[in-house]
């Protein structure tokens, strides 16, 4: 399938280069569109896929269309686009966030086949977790075809819409969580003699190794825990300092105070 991409931000450049590093499309069975065409441009030279002029020249182009556009460009560009992605039986993808499947179809007019994916910005690094859900007309194939193209980024599952805020709450936000964990235990190391740099590698690569250790286990984190925690020794004395200081209930009030924010947007 050829795909066309509404939008030339991070993300959509992040899922261009991640669709044709990992072999799994050709650049030139990819265009992207762009209001402001210089940033159009600037995905093309790097990835060598073509840039559309026009958005009819985009839908045209492409089997599927991937919606890259700020959420709050959907009441205007939707409406606008709607007749020829119908004409041309066009799958729909969107990645914009709080965006469900029947927002974008009352947008469009009619039952378009629609499928929403919410990658998050390890799309960057090849490393996102990422989920999508279908609208009815979606058939196998196409589903087959966001599978493979998610996957040339990371990671991704299929997943109830109704789910989606709190996936958000977890796989979207989390990232932020994640460098402030990685920061607090460099500056923790700078605090005591360590230059910045070197104690940013070592707390990033600790973090990596220790999430990769999780996703290759059968083992419960508990389990690894008590592993890694000697009797009387130096890490226990970390662990229970940060359940003293509520660490697992900051993380559990972060997740609910981002899912309660997502309801209201």
């Amino acid at each position: 399938m050829k795909i066309g991409f509404f939008g030339a931000g991070n993300m959509a450049s992040a899922i261009v280069g991640g669709a044709v590093s990992s072999g799994n499309f050709r650049a030139e069975d990819i265009s992207v569109y762009d209001i402001d065409i210089a940033k159009a441009r600037l995905v093309s030279d790097e990835f060598s896929v073509c840039v559309s002029e026009t958005p009819d020249s985009l839908i045209d182009f492409a089997d599927a269309v991937v919606l890259a556009v700020k959420p709050n460009v959907f009441p205007s560009l939707l409406p606008s686009i709607s007749k020829k992605l119908r004409e041309n039986n066009s799958l729909v993808v969107s990645i914009a966030a709080g965006k469900t499947t029947d927002f974008i179809e009352n947008l469009l007019g009619y039952e378009a086949p629609i499928i929403r994916i919410m990658p998050n910005i390890n799309a960057t690094v090849l490393e996102a977790m990422s989920a999508y859900c279908c609208s009815e007309s979606v058939t196998d194939d196409q589903k087959e075809f966001v599978n493979k193209l998610c996957s040339s980024f990371g990671k991704v599952i299929p997943l109830s819409e109704n789910y989606f805020p709190l996936f958000c709450s977890i796989a979207g936000c989390a990232p932020a969580y994640a460098y402030m964990f990685i920061d607090s235990l460099a500056r923790s190391a700078v605090k005591n003699g360590m230059n910045k740099s070197m104690a940013l590698e070592i707390a990033a690569q600790t973090v990596l190794g220790s999430a990769k250790k999780i996703l290759e286990s059968d083992e419960h984190p508990w389990e690894l825990i008590d592993k890694v925690c000697s009797p009387g020794g130096t890490t226990i004395e970390g662990v229970v300092s940060l359940q003293k200081d509520g660490f697992e209930s900051a993380v559990c009030n972060a997740v609910d105070a981002a899912l309660q924010k997502d309801k209201k947007v």
